[in-house]
């Protein structure tokens, strides 16, 4: 693929942090920076394993999600969580079956979709969840004390990504999201619970676990802190640009519209500053609405603040219940506001990302908006 490129700056923009990427991850790399020039792809979170009241029964005949119920379109892009893989346990930590996970990635891809995996890793010293905020960090660094428990973990992560082979047995490109969140308190490798040169020495392990040990030539290396505190938190503990593909971004709507929009615009201009002095795409990683009551969230809250704002895709969150849910379903009072949402030409679905080639895209010729 590179031999046919015809400029150096093309050549640069194909360079990943590892250099034996596989050509479908290349080639899914290029996708993502050319989707983000001004348009944004949808996503969700466990889209097609579960709805707020269906779930996936397994058989393989299910090609369900409630953003094609509500619209119907698929997302384009596909969130999936690993947690609970380490234990070597058949289902994740929200009982979706690993099993189930690699059909529903894999058919993801080939639909033309994009992939990315979180990994919401239990607490490897106390044995309790991500949120189990006993310090764990320093233990599973090299010459930690649960230093082996912690190569075990990777191994099963490798073998799980690598097992990722379309109809061709060609690998799945996949953007892997480790250790989100790092700058909030809430999980054992966040701010407080670990310093911050352990947090960037266990990112960089795990990176060179999976690049060297492993072999796992499939991955994009995405990054992603929470809402900022401040503006230099976004650096603060940053691993460096060899280890990091993709930089994102998490902001939910926890403390009503207007802090919302505010944070998206401020927090996404740092995170595109960053972006643009490294030349990396970026991505809202994680978003959605916890504060319930505005009639038009999608269309007067979420749209002005993200549109142009330069991310490849935003990420909405799981639909568990209609008690928990964060991408419409069909009696959603909201579902209508998310059609008009969704006919914007720059939110892009499934189908439109499926028209996003491999080249370099000099001029957008869609009108975002309109």
């Amino acid at each position: 693929m590179l031999s046919s490129c015809k400029s150096s700056s093309y050549l640069r923009k194909t360079e990943l942090t590892d250099l034996k990427a596989s050509k479908t991850l290349k080639k899914t790399y290029l996708r993502i920076r050319n989707m983000s020039r001004k348009e944004i792809a949808l996503g969700h979170q466990d889209a097609t394993a579960y709805g707020v009241v269906w779930k996936h029964d397994g058989s393989g005949t299910l090609d369900r999600s409630d953003i094609d119920d509500v619209t119907g379109k698929f997302p384009a892009v596909y969130g999936f969580d690993i947690g609970h893989i380490e234990l070597g346990n058949t289902h994740n930590l929200d009982s979706v079956p690993f099993d189930l996970m690699r059909k529903l990635i894999v058919k993801a891809h080939e639909n033309g979709g994009i992939v990315t995996l979180s990994w919401h890793a239990d607490n490897p010293v106390s044995g309790g969840s991500s949120w189990d905020t006993v310090p764990a960090v320093s233990q599973i660094l090299k010459g930690g004390n649960f230093r082996k428990r912690y190569e075990g973990w990777m191994e099963k992560v490798a073998l799980f990504i690598r097992s990722l082979k379309d109809a061709h047995g060609q690998p799945v490109p996949v953007v892997f999201r480790p250790f989100h969140e790092m700058n909030g308190s809430w999980f054992w490798w966040g701010a407080g619970n670990c310093s911050i040169n352990d947090y960037v020495q266990l990112w960089r392990e795990t990176v060179n676990l999976l690049r060297y040990e492993h072999k796992v030539h499939n991955v994009l290396y995405a990054y992603s802190p929470n809402t900022l505190n401040e503006k230099e938190e976004y650096l603060r503990f940053y691993p460096g640009d060899d280890f990091v593909d993709i930089l994102g971004i998490d902001i939910y709507n926890h403390s009503g519209d207007d802090i919302y929009r505010e944070a998206l615009r401020n927090d996404i201009a740092v995170m595109r500053a960053f972006a643009a002095s490294r030349d990396k795409p970026f991505a809202l990683t994680e978003t959605g609405n916890i504060q319930r009551g505005h009639p038009r969230w999608w269309t007067e809250v979420l749209y002005p603040a993200v549109k142009n704002s330069g991310i490849a895709w935003l990420l909405v969150w799981r639909n568990h219940s209609p008690e928990h849910f964060f991408a419409p379903y069909p009696e959603d009072p909201l579902a209508d506001d998310f059609r008009m949402f969704g006919e914007h030409k720059d939110i892009l679905f499934l189908k439109d990302i499926r028209e996003i080639g491999f080249e370099p895209r000099p001029d957008f010729t869609r009108q975002p908006g309109k």
